[in-house]
């Protein structure tokens, strides 16, 4: 009697054993997977407001465009090759030309001030900017095709030393018309008008989309100099060159632009 009862308490024993863990794998199977990274982007934006009002030296509430940091660079496939042509434009600025000021201007310097732009960091329906670039200030490191043929397959007139030339056969200009928050990023999907005359009888205006990317507001010093703050712009678009009668075959279709401007308050 005694071997049965330590028996049978032996056997009571192991399958109590078993069940536990057969109900702890159980648990650790049904246990909840832990929730997946989201792969969602993180967008974060300030509050800047950034305008050039008057341009006034010496007024910190007023930014101006630092020309000699800032550039206007353009990009195409070579037909028939792997590799791309490249240029940047040495003349532009950020002002609305309108149809009275498409004038020559004699000066070294900008021939207008660049006050034709706003940037409201979180409200981009109040955002604006227009620019220009003088054609024939194309800028490929080859002067025999930037002084020839590229004058002639543009549709512009030959660079006056001393003169900025702003009348409406040398004249490519952009202006905003609507921009609104990437989704994606912190950058901003801008629309624009694309107005230039190329080879064709009048001028042309049509409209791009492109991407602006905001470079935050920085403060710098170097040596014992005042500091001063800083900011940038990057915007990049396409244009299709047949539109303006550009016929040439050295190039694609497409030609990328991409504008980095810089900014400073001294």
């Amino acid at each position: 009697m005694k071997n049965f009862t330590n028996q049978s308490l032996l056997l009571i024993l192991i399958l109590f054993s078993g069940y536990g863990y057969i109900a702890s794998c159980t648990q650790d199977a049904i246990s909840p997977l832990p929730a997946a990274a989201s792969n969602a982007p993180v967008i974060t934006r300030g509050t800047d407001i950034l305008l050039p009002k008057s341009m006034t030296v010496g007024d910190t509430s007023a930014w101006k465009l630092d020309k000699a940091h800032c550039n206007v660079m353009w990009s195409t496939n070579y037909v028939g090759a792997a590799g791309l042509l490249t240029g940047r434009f040495n003349q532009f600025g950020m002002h609305d030309v309108t149809d009275d000021k498409m004038l020559n201007y004699v000066t070294a310097g900008q021939p207008l001030k660049d006050t034709s732009w706003a940037f409201y960091e979180n409200e981009p329906s109040k955002t604006y900017f227009n620019g220009y670039v003088q054609i024939n200030q194309s800028n490929t490191g080859e002067p025999g095709r930037d002084a020839g043929c590229n004058i002639t397959t543009l549709g512009t007139t030959a660079i006056v030393a001393g003169t900025q030339n702003l009348t409406v056969t040398n004249l490519a200009k952009i202006k905003t018309t609507d921009v609104k928050f990437d989704p994606t990023s912190n950058d901003y999907i801008v629309t624009l008008n694309l107005t230039w005359k190329g080879t064709l009888a009048a001028p042309l205006t049509k409209s791009v989309v492109g991407r602006l990317k905001y470079i935050r507001r920085n403060q710098v010093q170097f040596g014992t100099s005042a500091a001063y703050s800083v900011f940038g712009f990057q915007l990049k678009f396409q244009l299709n060159a047949r539109d303006f009668g550009i016929a040439s075959t050295s190039i694609s279709d497409k030609v990328d632009i991409e504008c980095n401007m810089n900014f400073n308050n001294k």
